[in-house]
């Protein structure tokens, strides 16, 4: 397509189930992509394992929220080992530069000594978060970005976490596969009311605003600097995992 992506485009096609892509990174323009079969994670479904708890628990990441979502969006843009290119081309960065002005898209960040290791971007609507594409420069820094998310939208009242197309590592984080007309019930659902009612929202902050309980004697390790600790993350996550 060669129409500008605006944000109102953007979201009107996130609404119908479909979303933008390039052909790789230096692609001039974008197409439109509506998987048969499409990957959720079911945000109860959430695979904690005892690695990556040990991981969060260690506090060797930090992780936070919207602290640098541009960094994120390049850092899924640039070649890795195992994908030279990618789908985000300058349009489709620069589209979900302006639905993040506009609060619509956001970013979970891995940090390691202050360098920006992981993380993951996607578009909030309704109830709805569509992931969109993660990157990961160390060991299980992707994942910690991906617990961090399921526990806020978990906190926020979202409903459906769609991951696009299924992949071993999502798999292995409890991400399943379902039909286009299974997804596309969820997705009215999440974007609607109770009975049809108006449009609904989660709160992608609500986690922040979660009074904290930490152990009697937690590690010092365990209480992450930033607006985000690992405890706050397991806190949300272990009461069903």
């Amino acid at each position: 397509m060669s129409a500008p992506l605006t944000p109102e485009l953007l979201l009107k096609a996130y609404a119908l189930g479909v979303f933008p892509m390039a052909d790789d990174r230096d692609a001039a323009d974008v197409y439109w992509v509506e998987p048969k079969k499409r990957a959720i994670l079911p945000l109860e479904g959430f695979h904690l394992s005892r690695s990556l708890r040990k991981t969060l628990k260690t506090g060797r990441y930090e992780t936070s929220a919207n602290r640098a979502f541009h960094a994120v969006v390049l850092g899924c843009a640039a070649p890795a080992p195992d994908r030279p290119s990618t789908w985000i081309n300058a349009q489709i960065e620069q589209a979900v530069l302006r639905l993040h002005a506009l609060g619509h898209a956001h970013s979970i960040e891995t940090w390691s000594d202050g360098e920006l290791v992981g993380g993951l971007y996607g578009v909030a609507l309704g109830r709805a978060f569509f992931g969109e594409s993660m990157f990961s420069r160390a060991t299980d820094a992707s994942k910690i970005a991906l617990a961090h998310l399921v526990a806020r939208l978990r906190a926020g009242g979202f409903t459906l976490l769609d991951c696009q197309f299924q992949t071993p590592h999502l798999q292995s984080l409890g991400a399943i596969e379902i039909s286009k007309a299974r997804y596309s019930g969820l997705l009215d659902a999440a974007l609607s009311g109770a009975g049809g009612a108006a449009s609904a929202s989660g709160d992608f902050s609500a986690l922040d605003g979660l009074p904290e309980v930490p152990p009697i004697s937690p590690p010092r390790a365990m209480m992450v600097s930033g607006p985000t600790s690992a405890w706050r993350i397991l806190q949300a996550l272990t009461h069903t995992s």
